[in-house]
Parts: structure tokens; C-alpha cells; sequence
């Protein structure tokens, strides 16, 4: 496997890593968070921390060894993509993650699922779900960019884990995470590997309006 470009936060244990912080991932972290960057290029940048993101969580993934065959005859000793993988956004602010996914991942099934909170209660809910068939038997890449609260990935590792969805199974790709979001997702999900670019205490929540122009 190549070299990973995460370390491990271990404050939250060894199933969560963090992007490796270099200038590059600081200046669109920057960016994003500008409240005078235009729709278009926050569009633009955030798809390049998404792409970075996605590309390391599928580090998180099972690969197996292979052998292949040169154009000049040699045989190449190399890795393949384990088969059996697919991935769920977390609406709607999720749905900003799926293109980065089928860049890479072309053939890769996505399902959905949405999630609000009860306005008196502030308790979240499902209100869709879609899933593929067979999702028990697959390794799961969750995408949400933004947590403050955590409530939200709660829920919806619960909705993954009632369709008998291992939770070691499950890899969460994440932007922007708040201490407390982490330290309410790995307690409630220790076998869960999850990925994320920063920790921060406050996450820039204007994330899905900006993205989708509905703010």
C-alpha cells in the first residue's frame, strides 16, 4: 500500500486520522472559510479539499496484491481495489463529496441518506434512506463534510448499522470536525475509521448553502 498521507490524532484513538497539513491543504481550508470568496471559486477550492479527502479515505479501503503484465512482457507485482466497496452521502451537504468519488471511483455505487432535526426537540431523524441491495456485505466510504455537533453521523452510522452494516465496515470522509463532534463520533463508533482535514473548534457551518448557492 502506498504511503499514507494522514496521521493519527491520537487524542481520539488509532481509527482517526487526520489529513497531513501542509501549505496546500491550508490555503483551501482558507479559502473556504473566507466569508468574501465567491461562489465559484469556494466551489472550485472546496472540490479540491473534497478530491484530497476522498482520494486518502480510499487509502482506508481494502486493496489486494496483483500481478499484471507490461506492454513489453514483464510481469508487474502491484495492488487492485478490493471489490464490494460503495459509498452513502449524508444529505444534502454530502452530496457536494459524490463527484470527488465517482473521479475516482467511476463504477462505484452511491446511496443516500437524509437525516433532519425535530425543531422541538432537536433530535435527528430519518427521512430517506437509499441503500444498495446487498450494502451488509460491503465497505461503506460516509460522506460528510461538516460536523459541529456530531448528532447528525450518529444517526446515520445507526441507520447503516440497522441494515446490518459492520461498523468496522464503515469509513467516514469528512472536511471540517469540532472536538466535541469527534469525541461524540469515536465514542459512539470506535471501530469506525474516520478521516477529516482539520479539527477546529468552530467549523465553518455556511458549508452546504455556499456549495449550492442557497445562501
Amino acid at each position: 500500500m502506498s504511503e499514507l498521507n494522514s496521521v493519527v490524532h491520537e487524542d481520539f484513538g488509532p481509527n482517526f486520522r487526520v489529513l497531513k497539513r501542509n501549505d496546500q491543504t491550508c490555503e483551501l481550508q482558507t479559502i473556504i472559510r473566507d466569508r468574501n470568496t465567491s461562489r465559484n471559486d469556494f466551489k472550485f477550492y472546496a472540490d479540491r479539499l473534497i478530491r484530497l479527502v476522498i482520494e486518502e479515505s480510499l487509502n482506508q479501503l481494502p486493496y489486494t496484491p496483483c500481478t499484471v503484465v507490461t506492454p513489453i512482457g514483464f510481469p508487474y507485482d502491484g495492488l487492485q481495489f478490493e471489490k464490494g466497496n460503495c459509498g452513502v452521502s449524508i444529505v444534502r451537504s454530502g452530496e457536494a463529496m459524490e463527484q470527488g468519488l465517482r473521479d475516482c471511483c467511476r463504477s462505484m455505487r452511491i446511496g443516500k441518506i437524509l437525516i433532519d432535526s425535530d425543531h422541538d426537540t432537536h433530535e435527528a431523524k430519518v427521512v430517506y434512506a437509499k441503500f444498495p441491495e446487498d450494502i451488509a456485505q460491503r465497505k461503506v466510504l460516509l460522506m460528510y463534510p461538516i460536523m459541529s455537533t456530531g448528532n447528525t453521523v450518529v444517526k446515520a452510522v445507526s441507520v447503516l448499522k440497522d441494515h446490518s452494516v459492520l461498523e468496522e465496515n464503515i469509513v467516514l470522509a469528512n472536511l471540517f470536525c469540532t472536538p466535541p463532534a469527534t469525541q461524540t463520533i469515536v465514542t459512539a463508533f470506535p471501530q469506525m475509521k474516520i478521516l477529516t482535514s482539520e479539527i477546529h473548534p468552530v467549523a465553518p457551518n455556511h458549508f452546504g448553502q455556499k456549495y449550492f448557492g442557497t445562501d
